[in-house]
């Protein structure tokens, strides 16, 4: 049986508003197994992308307890949190966040550095290939297409070697053709690297693909 990665219980947040509380998410409980794939669905505004940054540890929870890959990220300072990121977890955006200045191999480059890893140079070539844009390397993103763009995104996203991958509307600023082609990219590159894949998006037939559908309404987990 496979172990679980990502643990949240009775998790809720909350935002100050003036002199009211906003409840964004209340009451969240779910686990996912290791080396599985799951999606965040529902309308906007649900909190879909707020779970998503409290599962990545971008934020902290207001009550209730997140476990990443056995580590408890309520309470962890913000450089212990930015060591979990680095040492367990890929991320891809829907608007790329690729760094203007630097080319795709450099951005590519940029985890594996962090990391500290040997051969980055090697390994950072090897997922441009992966992705298609091996002859791309020394390219700008103003160079690049939204779909080359996030191409890019997804070889870094996996450049560390993640654990557990989240994914925020990874097809949301593409085209259908090239929305496909990045899926197909994002599914074989986390069924080869035996990653855990957490996406949120609007798009079902994507969702569908996963191998579990957690659908938020209002805050709560439906």
């Amino acid at each position: 049986m496979a172990s679980t990665i990502l643990n949240l219980t009775n998790v809720c947040k909350s935002y100050g508003a003036g002199n009211r509380t906003v409840d964004v998410l209340r009451d969240i409980s779910f686990d996912i197994a290791a080396g599985t794939s799951a999606s965040i669905v529902g309308p906007s505004g649900s909190g879909k992308t707020t779970l998503l940054g409290l599962c990545a540890g971008l934020d902290q929870s207001t009550a209730g307890e997140i476990w990443l890959n056995g580590i408890k990220l309520n309470g962890l300072s913000e450089d212990k949190l930015a060591a979990v990121r680095n040492e367990h977890i890929g991320f891809v955006f829907q608007n790329f966040q690729l760094l203007p200045t630097l080319t795709a191999l450099e951005n590519v480059l940029v985890p594996l550095e962090l990391k500290g890893m040997r051969n980055r140079k090697a390994t950072a070539l090897d997922l441009l290939a992966k992705v298609g844009l091996k002859d791309r390397a020394s390219h700008y993103p103003s160079q690049l297409s939204g779909g080359e763009q996030q191409r890019v995104s997804l070889a870094r996203a996996f450049a560390n070697q993640p654990k557990i991958l989240f994914a925020d509307e990874p097809t949301g600023n593409l085209d259908a053709e090239t929305g496909m082609l990045v899926e197909n990219l994002l599914f074989d590159l986390n069924n080869s690297q035996g990653t855990t894949l957490v996406l949120v998006t609007h798009d079902l037939d994507l969702a569908a693909k996963t191998d579990r559908i957690l659908p938020i309404k209002g805050g709560r987990l439906a």
